[in-house]
């Protein structure tokens, strides 16, 4: 497989059962993945699970990636984080439903918006050390509050149940919190 091939060549690739394409996405995301399925799960052998059951599905369901969204990498960790927060909320009891094709095509496989700006995975690294740095700027409060929404998976609602405070209250934390995390991206990406 020709190394500078695109994220668009890959997945019409695996559309077409090109399973070297399929193995040469792995080689380049599967790190990246690895790690937020990890970070969410706190346990090895279940994210190397979810990580393999992810591209299975990348695999079977490669159709239902909008070309539209030209956001591969956004797609690739959405559903990762998807599948990841679905088998904690299974495992907690949260979840109940039973897991079916219609079950995964509604709540696993990520719906992306065309106005999404797509990004790339050498996007993505560089763009690290600039979110690290906002991240650090948060109070602890802040930090905590995004982490039960990215990390765990938790609406407004349930964040604020959970910390026992108005929802109004999270709301704007999390408006505030996206806010700065955005003005300090954009501000030294214009550096």
């Amino acid at each position: 497989m020709e190394t500078q091939i695109t994220d668009r060549e890959l997945i019409e690739r695996i559309m077409n059962k090109d399973s070297k394409a399929l193995e040469a996405l792995y080689d380049k995301y599967s790190r990246v993945l690895y790690t937020l399925v990890k970070k969410i799960l706190n346990d090895k052998a279940k994210a190397e699970e979810v990580l393999a059951d992810v591209f299975v599905i990348i695999w079977q369901k490669s159709d239902l990636y909008d070309h539209n969204t030209q956001n591969l990498y956004t797609w690739l960790i959405l559903l990762s984080r998807n599948k990841a927060l679905d088998l904690q909320k299974r495992e907690s009891g949260l979840v109940t439903e039973e897991y079916n094709d219609d079950y995964e095509n509604k709540f696993i496989i990520p719906q992306i918006s065309p106005e999404i700006t797509p990004i790339e995975l050498s996007g993505a690294f560089d763009k690290i050390g600039m979110i690290n740095s906002a991240m650090t700027n948060l109070t602890e409060a802040q930090q905590y509050v995004l982490s039960l929404a990215y990390y765990n998976g938790l609406n407004e609602k349930e964040i604020a149940e959970k910390l026992n405070i108005p929802l109004p209250t999270v709301k704007t934390k999390l408006r505030v919190v996206l806010n700065s995390i955005g003005e300090q991206v954009m501000k030294e990406d214009n550096i």
